[in-house]
């Protein structure tokens, strides 16, 4: 796995810079960042039949939104609106918003709660093992993620599993060298662990 000290001489790209500041903006204007989450929730009607109701989806093959950093969210709409990430349905539904609909529904997502769900100790131990072993670094200590990683903790199990098997054996749309790094020697079995210890995380 690349070393934090290598990720920080990585420059950073200025629509990343500007999603930043914007996001900071709002932070440092309680009314306007207010005013954002309720446009937000506005914003994102149309994704709620996957995502769920306040980003915690239907379906557990869907990630949850909801908790993730709100610059981490814009970059990955930034993604599906560019086609650096695949998938036609989101691409088609991100072109449609403007960049202030998008800031929105990002930080609509990010003062979401996550409640944890209730996994199998046995596994959730195991899982924690690993965890602290291959995703510390870049996931943080709690696994709530950044402005460069995703939230993970409280996350769908069924979602975790496919999207780590998928770096695992290089079969996903998806390409991410410290993904692929990382989760090269584990066993299903060890997914599955990781995939419950996350689960329950608040």
């Amino acid at each position: 796995m690349l070393s934090t000290s290598v990720l920080a001489q990585t420059p950073t790209p200025p629509e990343r810079l500007k999603a930043q500041a914007d996001i900071k903006a709002l932070v440092n204007d309680p009314v306007a960042l207010r005013q954002a989450i309720d446009a937000g929730k506005k914003v994102t009607f149309f994704c709620v039949n996957c995502h769920g109701e306040n980003g915690i989806s239907k379906m557990t093959e869907v990630p949850n939104l909801a908790g993730q950093n709100a610059a981490y969210v814009l970059e990955q709409i930034r993604k599906f609106g560019a086609g650096e990430r695949k998938n036609q349905f989101m691409e088609g539904l991100i072109k449609v918003l403007k960049d202030d609909e998008r800031l929105q529904a990002a930080q609509y997502y990010a003062s979401m709660p996550v409640p944890p769900s209730p996994t199998t100790p046995a596994l959730a131990a195991k899982g924690k093992a690993l965890f602290t072993k291959l995703c510390v670094q870049c996931h943080g200590v709690n696994a709530r993620g950044s402005e460069l990683f995703p939230r993970l903790a409280g996350q769908q199990i069924e979602y975790l599993r496919l999207s780590i098997t998928r770096y695992r054996d290089g079969t996903g749309i998806r390409n991410e060298p410290r993904m692929t790094i990382a989760t090269s020697m584990l066993k299903d079995a060890d997914i599955i662990a990781l995939a419950n210890y996350l689960r329950q995380l608040p």
